[in-house]
């Protein structure tokens, strides 16, 4: 069955090594609001070890290109402070994992995931003039004084979500066989 499946197939294999990092990185975001270094390295080691493994077709090739996908497309919305680097870099541990071509999947099922979050919130809890107010008073500072602050409000604010949650949706579409 799909226990056997998992467990027996490289494929399956990376799919569980996947969702188990992206699972934990959630629950780490969620209770201390960061991902810890000490688990992006852990989960770097094991995604390595992965790709080197014999008879695994995935490649210290396609670990490098997938890792190099993330920083690359989502550089700008760190360097604007709209995404965070434990993001950033979990991303990386998974496009190493899944490569560049999956990796491009997550990212765009997480970007859907979290703006469907993001709206849902505005929705319920109010606030889409507010928060169009907001971005509009961001871009007017940054072209006025060139100076790049971030983007996000400090604190609980509602609007702000933990991007590790839309990341674990997409990788559950991915475990799940949907890209």
């Amino acid at each position: 069955g799909l226990a056997q499946f998992l467990w027996d197939t490289p494929e399956g294999l990376a799919k569980c090594l996947i969702a188990g990092i992206a699972g934990i990185a959630v629950l780490m975001d969620l209770y201390e609001m960061r991902i810890k270094n000490s688990w992006i390295i852990c989960s770097f080691i094991a995604g390595l070890i992965y790709s080197i493994w014999p008879g695994n077709r995935h490649g210290i090739v396609q670990f490098v290109l997938g890792m190099t996908v993330p920083p690359v497309l989502l550089g700008w919305l760190f360097y604007f402070r709209m995404l965070g680097s434990g993001d950033i870099k979990l991303f990386c541990v998974l496009g190493g994992l899944m490569g560049p071509y999956h990796i491009l999947w997550c990212m765009w099922y997480a970007v859907l995931a979290g703006a469907v979050l993001s709206l849902a919130i505005l929705f319920f809890c109010g606030g889409f003039h507010q928060r169009f107010h907001y971005l509009e008073q961001y871009v007017r500072q940054l072209i006025e004084t060139g100076k790049q602050s971030p983007y996000y409000r400090t604190g609980t604010a509602f609007e702000n979500i933990h991007f590790t949650i839309p990341i674990f949706m997409s990788v559950m579409l991915y475990a799940g066989g949907m890209y």
